[in-house]
């Protein structure tokens, strides 16, 4: 189990511009601890000995105390940052809505590459084409639709049914099978 160096939590105290909240997790106090120790000059064996943690978590924390972004100790941020946002999904529901050549291009059915592409250009947020997929799946949306229908039109099969043929046929084609 962690147990933080008192003194160390009173000079963060001192050092914060606002106070500890009191509910702080112990992941935060590790952070707060990599942080104040890497501005005291520690080095990363010291810290990681000292605090009992890894040494990616302790490189993590020291560049981000260095780079002075310390604002982000509070953050709970747990996997790979997010880079699709509200924006992105709300683009990308309406290109694949709209035909490509409303947007100048010639061809007749988006792609996901040519998704990806376009909201790169516009967004500037560059995702892969199989990631694009997944987030149309996901909206339930996709680019194989009936290309038609991107259109606008909507072909209609004929169908037949039972009561469209005419009793002559009908008998013929009994005689016919015996």
């Amino acid at each position: 189990m962690y147990e933080p160096d008192l003194q160390l939590l009173e000079l963060l105290d001192k050092l914060l511009p606002e106070k500890l909240p009191e509910n702080i997790t112990p992941e935060a106090r590790r952070r707060l601890e990599i942080i104040l120790r890497t501005q005291l000059g520690q080095s990363q064996s010291k810290i990681c000995r000292e605090v009992g943690c890894s040494k990616e978590t302790a490189r993590y924390w020291m560049s981000i105390a260095k780079t002075g972004a310390i604002s982000s100790w509070s953050e709970n941020r747990v996997g790979r940052p997010r880079v699709v946002n509200d924006l992105y999904l709300e683009s990308l529901r309406e290109l694949v809505s709209n035909s490509p050549q409303k947007y100048g291009y010639s061809f007749q059915r988006w792609t996901a590459g040519w998704l990806s592409k376009h909201l790169a250009k516009e967004l500037g947020i560059e995702i892969s084409d199989r990631h694009v997929n997944r987030l149309l799946k996901q909206m339930g949306l996709s680019t194989r639709g009936n290309s038609n229908s991107q259109n606008g039109k909507t072909e209609k099969k004929p169908t037949i049914t039972i009561e469209d043929l005419s009793p002559n046929l009908i008998s013929q084609s009994q005689s016919d099978d015996t």
